[in-house]
């Protein structure tokens, strides 16, 4: 359980550095409106999102089991942090981070690293793509400009609200919104190596603070942000508080293990690496407490921004380390010029997000599989978007196992009616 960055320091080299620090300055750009439009997304301050970015990515590199996993706010908890906050309130997310901390710290310990392995594919490939909907979906208010108030929680009833508000739509907000999406694309293509999300989203908001656009803005919207991190405190818990957000907590800690060890893997793939499962979760575990100690929100491995470290040239835990510290810096001072930021061009890179998420290249992939796992991947689709996320996960899990079991060849039991 030892972390990677004891393994990578004692033959470190300055033209490794280097590219470390390179690698940590472009991740830093993906990584800050990133973290802004999934903080606002889930119904927090966007200030929570540069955070948790900064610390939760700080303590995932410093004491994660991965040369190269980038950590912080991820659109998979988009779901359960909006409706934490919705029926808790912000101070039960925080606890319901804190409590998730200490699970991961736990499973960690026990060596649970390894049984990511147990959960079904089709049942991650499931909730991903259903979450990924409900992402794209609650971003067509600001896209468009909609300005509705008070959005539902339920998919159904969401989209019933934003069509009877289509009469609203702002031409100008559709316009930036639709423009940084083919701006991002633009760039991931012609230039792969370029920030291309921080660049397109700084483009079109510039364009509407010069032209003097009636668009939404993060400060026109939140007020200034904040030029400094908050001091650490410990959140007020109490018993009832602990069994009232237990059910949230073991989500996030699941929510937040999966994740983490899927980029693991993802990145292992990519740099024909090994990384050490359990300390990965004991890192999760103490960057969500650490998070949660300066009132940010759920933190994990992210996998896109993983994958951008190591395009960029990122190869130990350090690349990780300048990301956090980057982000840190901007809010410092910069965080006047990330006000100007348009509300539609964060919303559609979130559904540019979104659309990654639910990796659109292995649809094809997933309708060739065995029966039974395309059942099990719409059942947690259709549960994760139309009835719970804890609902789907429970049942997908517990229905996967079932059908691996059956598949199994076991033995006929030798048991027989005993003599009474």
């Amino acid at each position: 359980m030892k972390p990677k960055i004891l393994t990578t320091l004692p033959n470190y080299t300055r033209p490794l550095f280097l590219q470390d620090v390179i690698a940590g300055l472009t991740v830093a750009m993906v990584a800050l409106p990133l973290s802004l439009a999934i903080a606002i997304a889930s119904g927090a301050d966007p200030a929570k999102g540069l955070v948790t970015a900064i610390v939760g990515g700080f303590l995932i590199s410093l004491l994660g089991g991965s040369r190269v996993q980038i950590g912080g706010p991820t659109g998979a908890f988009i779901v359960v942090v909006f409706s934490v906050i919705a029926e808790h309130g912000y101070d039960g997310l925080v606890i319901a981070t804190f409590m998730a901390g200490l699970i991961l710290l736990f499973a960690g310990y026990l060596r649970a690293g390894n049984l990511i392995r147990l959960v079904p594919e089709p049942v991650i490939n499931g909730f991903t793509i259903g979450i990924a909907i409900i992402i794209a979906t609650s971003q067509l208010n600001d896209l468009f400009g909609l300005a509705v108030s008070e959005i539902p929680a339920e998919f159904l009833a969401k989209v019933e609200v934003l069509w009877a508000a289509r009469p609203a739509i702002s031409v100008a907000s559709a316009v930036i919104g639709f423009a940084t999406m083919v701006l991002i694309v633009v760039f991931r293509r012609a230039a792969p190596k370029l920030p291309g999300l921080i660049v397109a989203v700084a483009i079109t908001s510039a364009i509407v603070a010069f032209a003097d656009l009636s668009v939404d803005t993060i400060e026109s919207r939140f007020g200034d942000l904040p030029n400094t991190l908050p001091w650490p405190a410990m959140p007020v818990i109490s018993l009832e508080r602990i069994f009232e957000l237990l059910p949230s907590a073991l989500i996030i800690a699941f929510l937040a293990g999966v994740e983490s060890l899927l980029s693991a893997m993802v990145a292992d793939r990519m740099i024909s690496g090994h990384h050490r499962p359990n300390a990965e979760l004991l890192a999760q575990g103490a960057a969500n407490i650490g998070s949660s100690l300066f009132g940010g929100m759920p933190a994990t491995g992210a996998i896109a921004r993983t994958a951008t470290n190591i395009r960029a040239g990122g190869k130990t835990p350090v690349a990780g380390l300048v990301h956090a510290m980057t982000i840190l810096l901007v809010m410092l001072v910069a965080s006047r010029l990330v006000g100007y930021l348009a509300m539609p061009a964060l919303a559609g890179l979130l559904i540019l997000t979104a659309w990654n998420m639910s990796e659109p290249h292995k649809w094809r992939g997933y309708l060739k599989e065995r029966k039974t796992d395309i059942f099990l991947l719409a059942l947690t689709l259709i549960l994760t978007v139309l009835v719970d996320l804890t609902v789907a996960i429970g049942l997908g899990v517990a229905l996967g196992l079932a059908l691996r079991l059956q598949r199994r060849d076991v033995s006929a039991s030798e048991w027989s009616d005993p003599d009474r």
